[in-house]
């Protein structure tokens, strides 16, 4: 079958489509012929080599978290799914390896009828973050969260899933996406210098959660929300211990955060399920930057290293 690898650090070129063997699924695993698949930005951070000296890389390396496609193989001791069945899912972080035609997948739930094959492809991965960091905020009814890095693939689900809570959400992005993240249901500000300020011209009463998604802005979000316990950062920022922020990473473990001295936090798995619920009733989308033919995977990459594309960026079979 195909995948996406790469066999040494360096810029997107280095990146290839190879034949490989098949994987199966093992037990409490299920194996689908995958539709679409996502990429993510902590990838093309660990392909660029920038953190070879704390993320070891063994070559070839595979990648891809998310993915969506047709059952077509069950492990033992799975239930509730059978061959044939669309679903959309993630691999385990640590195997990344989900740009392929076929791929293993841990934990999975039904693909949305309202949701394309490349809006599922790119899901899993940014709702089960989303879901985790809005948990570890204790984000809900009544309460006004700052998305940092709102219109990128983990933001624009952060901001969905908050605005379904009953929370206030605002969210930074350049000028040129503020009308998509209202659409979104979120009230945008631009980020850089003055950035205090504009938060709390929009949340007067204060901000009660901060959810980083873009890095480089902690010690303004710190006064934003006026206590360090109130932000969580993903792998956006790795100065976050150094300013005593909590960077999330789900277990098994992110290398780039983990590489980070970050402490694992439990999958949020639970929020694919919320996820399928929220999209059937219409109140949760997969904004789609691009899609690449999974042969021109480099492309997607050279995209993402732009920190400028606006949703989740897939690869297509």
């Amino acid at each position: 079958m195909r995948a996406v690898q790469f066999s040494q650090y360096g810029p997107p070129s280095v990146v290839h489509v190879a034949e490989v063997e098949e994987p199966h699924a093992g037990p409490g695993e299920i194996r689908i012929a995958v539709r679409a698949s996502g990429l993510s930005a902590g990838e093309a951070i660990i392909r660029s080599g920038t953190l070879r000296d704390v993320v070891p890389t063994t070559f070839p390396s595979r990648t891809g978290v998310d993915a969506a496609g047709v059952v077509d193989e069950i492990g033992a001791g799975v239930t509730g799914v059978g061959v044939g069945e669309e679903v959309f899912g993630m691999t385990t972080i640590a195997a990344r390896s989900a740009n392929a035609d076929y791929a293993v997948l841990t934990a999975w739930a039904p693909k949305p009828a309202a949701w394309t094959w490349q809006e599922a492809g790119g899901a899993a991965g940014s709702v089960e973050t989303a879901t985790r960091v809005l948990d570890r905020l204790a984000v809900g009814a009544g309460h006004t969260v700052l998305v940092q890095g709102a219109a990128g693939g983990v933001g624009t689900i952060a901001v969905q899933l908050a605005v379904a809570r009953g929370a206030t959400a605002i969210g930074t992005a350049g000028e040129h996406n503020h009308d998509f993240l209202r659409a979104l249901g979120a009230e945008p500000t631009t980020y850089g210098p003055g950035l205090v300020e504009r938060v709390r011209a929009l949340a007067p009463d204060g901000v009660d959660a901060v959810f980083d998604c873009a890095g480089g802005a902690l010690s303004d979000l710190i006064a934003i929300a006026g206590d360090r316990a109130r932000v969580v950062t993903i792998a956006a920022d790795f100065t976050a211990a150094a300013h005593g922020v909590h960077m999330s990473h789900g277990a098994p473990a992110d290398e780039t955060a983990a590489a980070a001295g970050a402490a694992a936090d439990p999958l949020a798995l639970h929020g694919l399920d919320i996820a399928v619920k929220l999209a059937e009733e219409g109140r949760l989308r997969v904004p789609v930057a691009a899609a690449f033919p999974l042969a021109e995977a480099a492309a997607a990459h050279e995209l993402s290293e732009t920190r400028h594309a606006r949703g989740k960026i897939v690869l297509v079979n």
